[in-house]
């Protein structure tokens, strides 16, 4: 019966013992395991470092996209208003040199009947603008320098 009784005092012991030792936490962290727990601590500090700067990068060329696709659109626009440009210029072009393959093949019969002994050449009619009237300039008034 002695044996029975230290055996369960001894079983209570444990009992009490583990309960404690779980109640208030253990203390004790082994040399290996911090050092383990600083390292991944400082790499968790630096991949956050870099995860703020690649997000810092990310909002800076999101912007410049968005800059970059304004101009894009911008340009986009710009090039279909000069090809609509283009394409009525040409066409008064072609306008403009119908008449004057019109007026040419009229004004050539009429010079061949006024005067029957003069060959006419055949040339390209070069359209030129009309010359800006000159402008006279004013002579610049004199001036009395007093002594």
């Amino acid at each position: 019966m002695i044996r029975t009784a230290m055996v369960r005092n001894l079983v209570a012991v444990a009992a009490i013992t583990l309960v404690s030792v779980g109640v208030s936490g253990c203390d004790y962290w082994p040399p290996a395991l911090q050092t383990q727990i600083e390292q991944l601590r400082s790499e968790l500090q630096s991949a956050t470092m870099e995860k703020t700067q690649l997000q810092s990068q990310l909002t800076s060329i999101a912007k410049v996209k968005d800059d970059l696709q304004t101009q894009v659109n911008d340009l986009s626009r710009a090039n279909q208003d000069k090809s609509t440009m283009i394409a009525s210029l040409q066409n008064g072009l072609a306008a403009a040199q119908e008449r004057l393959a019109k007026s040419a093949k009229a004004a050539a019969p009429k010079a061949t009947t006024v005067k029957p002994s003069i060959k006419v050449a055949s040339k390209k009619i070069a359209h030129k603008a009309p010359q800006k009237a000159s402008v006279k300039k004013k002579a610049p008034a004199k001036t009395i320098s007093k002594p």
